[in-house]
């Protein structure tokens, strides 16, 4: 394993279980879902394999359900739960879960966007990389955390360049080349920019203005 997520693995930093609700299922056929109750379309995933699957485990920490009706999953809760001991993820599936998961069973519902998956591994999967790289020891070098994006709320790092120096008429800002720290911290904090955030209403307010501009 090449990833930075993958050597966190083989070296011990982080373990991950994968479990198969099917195995939980109480029937022949291991049936995992059933006919929604009040008619309509699609699945839903039952409560008793799920149930059975957490009273399995040991140390299950916090409990997620990826759902679409869950808080959106960000930058702050990647490091709110980074700092726990253990955590587990539930996948939705099909047309959702039985809501007494979500009543009894869990923590917290996560989405990770405003749009509908085949399935909660992808979410599980964003989950899992934002939490494990801000672990101890995972990224290579811990000041790579400083100065993210999304650090603070709405916050986008600024502008980076490597070599060369110009490619087809596009330069790299000569402050970058200069060598004065205090110069190059001044300019990336004039070129952080601020996500636009919209109230209730449809209010479009920025965070904090940001000065950077396309040709800059």
């Amino acid at each position: 394993m090449s990833s930075i997520i993958g050597k966190a693995l083989t070296s011990g930093l982080v373990e991950i279980n994968v479990i198969n609700i099917r195995d939980f299922a109480q029937d022949k056929h291991r049936v995992t879902d059933d006919r929604p109750y009040g008619g309509g379309a699609g699945m839903v995933m039952k409560v008793e394999p799920i149930d059975l699957a957490l009273r399995s485990l040991t140390e299950p920490g916090r409990i997620l359900l990826t759902a679409a009706k869950g808080a959106m999953f960000n930058q702050a809760k990647a490091l709110e739960l980074a700092k726990l001991s253990s955590i587990t993820i539930i996948c939705g599936h099909y047309e959702g879960v039985d809501e007494r998961v979500a009543q009894h069973l869990i923590d917290e519902e996560v989405r990770v966007g405003d749009y509908v998956l085949t399935g909660g591994e992808p979410a599980a999967l964003v989950v899992l990389d934002a939490v494990i790289r801000l672990l101890p020891g995972v990224l290579g070098n811990e000041a790579s955390l400083s100065g993210e994006s999304h650090e603070e709320p709405g916050k986008l790092a600024a502008p980076v360049y490597t070599r060369p120096e110009e490619y087809r008429g596009w330069r790299v800002p000569e402050v970058l080349l200069g060598g004065h720290h205090q110069q190059i911290k001044s300019w990336q904090d004039d070129h952080t920019q601020y996500e636009m955030k919209v109230d209730n209403q449809g209010v479009r307010t920025k965070v904090k203005n940001a000065t950077m501009t396309k040709d800059e």
